[in-house]
């Protein structure tokens, strides 16, 4: 069987965080994820793997553009909550110069889908970067929680990677 259609997909895929909590919604302005419905939920057609829930810093931005995914020709900034491509944060964690380098963005751990572990993170790592209040699983207050409504939600995600 292959790929189911994608509007039904939109809504089919929902998994937990890496606490196995239910995923937090992240950002809506700008409106992240690959679904572009606020959560770093992944689905089949997801073949990037957006479920880091980073924010931004020019050094990433930098950094991402160099290896041919300039987030910026989409209007992004630093400062900007995004659902990354998992092989990239790691990447940019890898690359580090200490663990304070920029390059990595801060992660909310409450909007991080739980794929992420399946795909070269390991949950020490993202301890490592989280963002203050993160580490035990206790930013789901930091945004609101809203459930998906089909035919609500935003587009597929068209960066490049």
């Amino acid at each position: 069987m292959g790929l189911m259609n994608n509007s039904l997909t939109k809504y089919l895929f929902f998994g937990g965080t890496v606490f196995k909590k239910p995923l937090g919604l992240f950002s809506q302005s700008p409106m992240t994820g690959f679904y572009r419905d606020g959560y770093c939920r992944v689905g089949p057609e997801d073949g990037g793997n957006h479920a880091v829930a980073g924010v931004l810093t020019r050094e990433f931005l930098d950094f991402s553009a160099s290896r041919g995914n300039n987030l910026r020709s989409i209007g992004l900034e630093p400062g900007c909550k995004w659902c990354l491509c998992t092989a990239r944060w790691k990447e940019a964690a890898d690359a580090r110069k200490s663990d304070d380098d920029p390059v990595v963005p801060k992660v909310f751990l409450h909007a991080t889908d739980e794929s992420a572990l399946k795909n070269g993170i390991s949950m020490d790592l993202l301890r490592k970067f989280s963002a203050e209040g993160e580490a035990q699983g206790g930013g789901a207050a930091l945004e609101k929680k809203n459930p998906i409504t089909p035919g609500v939600t935003g587009g597929i995600a068209k960066e490049t990677h």
